[in-house]
């Protein structure tokens, strides 16, 4: 079972990942920009920004890990169930949601090494 202290690992992985907060919960930074936030216990889940054509492909592969609500519908990120989730499909996740974040010398320097 993958939790909070498991997706701020994967992430301190990548160049430059502040642990901050976002929305008063605790969430994942690069540049001041937040990529991933951790939703409240009551709302669950957790946040990762994505492109909506990867939102829409993992809401129909059926996988439980992935879910929505209409808050987020219409909006480039994926709500990820920490209990269900695949940890190398999560590692993937967090990189492309810092990805869409990180300034572009940042990835520039990051896709070198």
């Amino acid at each position: 079972m993958t939790n909070w202290d498991d997706v701020v690992a994967l992430a301190s992985r990548l160049p430059e990942v502040e642990e901050e907060t976002w929305y008063r919960t605790p969430a994942l930074k690069v540049a001041g920009k937040g990529f991933a936030r951790l939703r409240s216990e009551a709302e669950g889940g957790l946040v990762l920004l994505c492109g909506l054509d990867e939102k829409a492909a993992l809401l129909a592969s059926g996988d439980p890990a992935f879910f929505t609500t209409p808050h987020y519908d219409r909006y480039g990120a994926i709500l990820v169930d920490l209990a269900e989730v695949d940890s190398g499909q999560l590692a993937e996740l967090v990189e492309q949601a810092w990805r869409l974040k990180a300034p572009a010398k940042l990835l520039r320097a990051f896709d070198r090494r």
